[in-house]
C-alpha cells in the first residue's frame, strides 16, 4: 500500500545481538527489529500471564483486577505496539538508507518505551495511577519520537510511495488519542466521565491504530508474497475507506451508549470486511503462490476479523432485549477479546514477522545482494516449517476458547466439560506459540556461511595468540 518493498530495498540493519557486550547501553545499535524481538517477548510473558487469568476464572477463584491490567497493558504496549512501530521504521525506510554506514538506531526510544512499560506495570501493582500516569507519558514520548521519524521520513517520499499516507496518519493519531485517554485516566482529570473515557482509550488503541495499521500492512505484504497485485484495486480502495469509517462509527457509539449506532457501525465493518476478503481471495486465487507461513497467517487472521466483527453485532442485538436473551459474562468477554487479540491480531503479526524478518536479517547479514538470496531461501524455509501444524494450533486453541464460554451457558464451571476445553484449548495456544518461538530462535542463530567461517578463523586466531 505504498511502502517500500522490503526485499528490494531493505536496508543495512545491524542487528542487536552484534554489539559486544561491553558496549556502553546507549551507543550499541537498537535498530526496528530490536522492537519487534521484544515485543515478540513481551507477548510470550504476557500469554503465561493470561493462562493463569483464564484459569482463576474456570476454577471460580479468579486473579486481581491489577493482574488483569500487567496482562492487557503488556500485550498491547510491549507486544503489539511496538511491533507495529518497529514495522512502520522498517517499511519507511529513511532516505538513502541502504548507502549509509549508521545504523538505523533509536536507543533512548527503545528504553523508553520498555522502562516506561515496566513503570507502568509496577504502578498497577501498587495502585499508584499517579505512577502509571507518569511513565505511561514516557511511554507516550517514546511513541511519539517513532511518528515524528516516520514523518520526517515520509515527507520525502509523499507524492511517489506514500500515496495512502493518510490512512497510515489515522492509524498513528489513533494511537496518540487512546494514550492521551489512558493519561486521562490515570490522572483522574475527569472523574464523571471515566466510563466513557476508558471506552474511547480502549477502541480507539485497538481499532483505530492497531486495526488500521494491520490491514495497510497487509495491503502491502500479500501483493508481494504473491507476486502479483490485486484483482480490483476498487475493491480494495472502497474495503481500506470503509474501515475505518466504520471504527469512527462504532467509537461514537460506544460514547454515546448507542447501540444501534453500534450496529450500524457493525454493518458498515462488515461490508468493507466482505469486500477486503473478497478481494484477497480473488488475488490469492490468480497468482502462483503456493503458500507460505507468512501469507497463510495473514489469510487466517483476515477470516478471524470477519468473524468477530460478525460476533460484535449478535452481542450487540443481545443487548437489545431485557434482560439479554443469553447471559454474557466474563468469560464470554474474554472469549469474544481474544478472537480479536489472538485470531486476527497474533495470526497477522507472526505472518508479518515471517515475512519482514527473514529479509531484514538477510539483508543484515550479507552486504553481497548475489550471496543474499541463498541464505534468505534458508531462513524461509526454517519459518514455512511446520506452519500448517502452527496456524492450526493457534486457531483451534482460539476457536476452542469460544466453545469454553458457550458451554457454560449448558453446564456449570465445575463441570468435566470446562476443564476439558479449558486444557484443550490453552494447550492448542501454548503449542502454536512454542513453534513460532522455536523457529523464531533458530533463525537467529542461523548465520550464513561466509559469517560461521570467519567467526571460526577468529577464534583459532584467539587460540593461537
Amino acid at each position: 500500500m505504498g511502502w517500500q518493498s522490503a526485499t528490494d530495498k531493505a536496508r543495512r540493519i545491524i542487528f542487536i545481538s552484534s554489539s559486544g557486550s561491553g558496549t556502553p547501553m546507549f551507543t550499541r545499535p537498537y535498530p526496528p527489529l530490536s522492537f519487534c524481538f521484544t515485543g515478540l517477548g513481551w507477548l510470550v510473558l504476557s500469554s503465561i500471564l493470561g493462562l493463569a487469568i483464564l484459569i482463576g476464572l474456570v476454577r471460580g477463584t479468579p486473579l486481581p483486577s491489577w493482574v488483569r491490567m500487567l496482562h492487557v497493558h503488556a500485550v498491547l504496549v510491549g507486544g503489539v505496539a511496538q511491533i507495529l512501530l518497529g514495522g512502520f521504521l522498517l517499511f519507511i525506510s529513511s532516505p538513502h538508507a541502504a548507502d549509509r554506514k549508521e545504523p538505523d538506531s533509536h536507543p533512548l526510544t527503545f528504553w523508553a518505551l520498555n522502562s516506561g512499560l515496566v513503570g507502568m506495570l509496577v504502578g498497577f501493582w501498587l495502585h499508584q495511577s499517579l505512577v502509571v500516569g507518569i511513565t505511561g507519558l514516557v511511554v507516550m514520548a517514546s511513541c511519539c519520537s517513532v511518528i515524528y521519524t516516520l514523518w520526517s521520513r515520509a515527507r520525502r517520499m509523499w507524492t511517489s510511495s506514500l500515496k495512502h499516507a493518510w490512512y497510515y496518519a489515522l492509524s498513528l493519531l489513533g494511537l496518540v488519542g487512546g494514550s492521551a485517554c489512558g493519561e486521562i485516566l490515570a490522572f483522574g482529570f475527569m472523574p464523571e466521565s471515566s466510563g466513557y473515557v476508558r471506552l474511547a482509550h480502549i477502541h480507539l488503541v485497538v481499532l483505530g491504530f492497531v486495526l488500521l495499521a494491520i490491514m495497510g500492512m497487509m495491503h502491502h505484504i500479500l501483493p508481494t508474497i504473491w507476486s502479483r497485485p490485486f484483482v480490483s484495486p476498487t475493491l480494495a480502495q472502497t474495503a481500506i475507506a470503509l474501515m475505518p469509517l466504520g471504527v469512527a462509527v462504532l467509537i461514537g457509539g460506544f460514547l454515546n451508549s448507542s447501540v444501534p449506532v453500534e450496529m450500524a457501525a457493525g454493518a458498515i465493518l462488515f461490508t468493507g470486511g466482505i469486500l477486503w476478503i473478497g478481494n484477497l481471495l480473488g488475488t490469492w486465487r490468480a497468482s502462483v503462490h503456493t503458500g507460505s507461513a507468512a501469507s497463510n497467517h495473514l489469510l487466517v487472521s483476515t477470516f478471524f476479523l470477519l468473524f468477530t466483527i460478525i460476533l460484535g453485532v449478535l452481542v450487540g442485538a443481545n443487548s437489545l432485549s431485557s434482560p439479554p436473551r443469553l447471559p454474557y459474562g466474563t468469560l464470554h468477554l474474554v472469549a469474544y477479546t481474544h478472537m480479536t487479540f489472538v485470531g486476527f491480531i497474533v495470526n497477522a503479526i507472526m505472518g508479518a514477522c515471517s515475512y519482514f524478518i527473514p529479509i531484514t536479517l538477510a539483508a543484515d547479514r550479507v552486504p553481497n545482494t548475489k550471496k543474499r538470496g541463498p541464505y534468505r531461501d534458508q531462513l524461509n524455509v526454517i519459518m514455512n516449517r511446520w506452519s500448517t501444524l502452527q496456524i492450526a494450533t493457534l486457531s483451534l486453541g482460539t476457536m476452542g476458547l469460544g466453545l469454553l464460554a458457550a458451554l457454560t451457558w449448558n453446564v456449570p464451571l465445575g463441570s468435566t466439560y470446562i476443564h476439558v476445553a479449558t486444557w484443550t484449548s490453552l494447550g492448542l495456544l501454548m503449542t502454536g506459540l512454542i513453534l513460532f518461538s522455536v523457529k523464531l530462535t533458530s533463525i537467529i542463530a542461523k548465520k550464513p556461511d561466509t559469517l560461521r567461517t570467519a567467526q571460526t578463523s577468529t577464534d583459532e586466531l584467539k587460540l593461537t595468540a
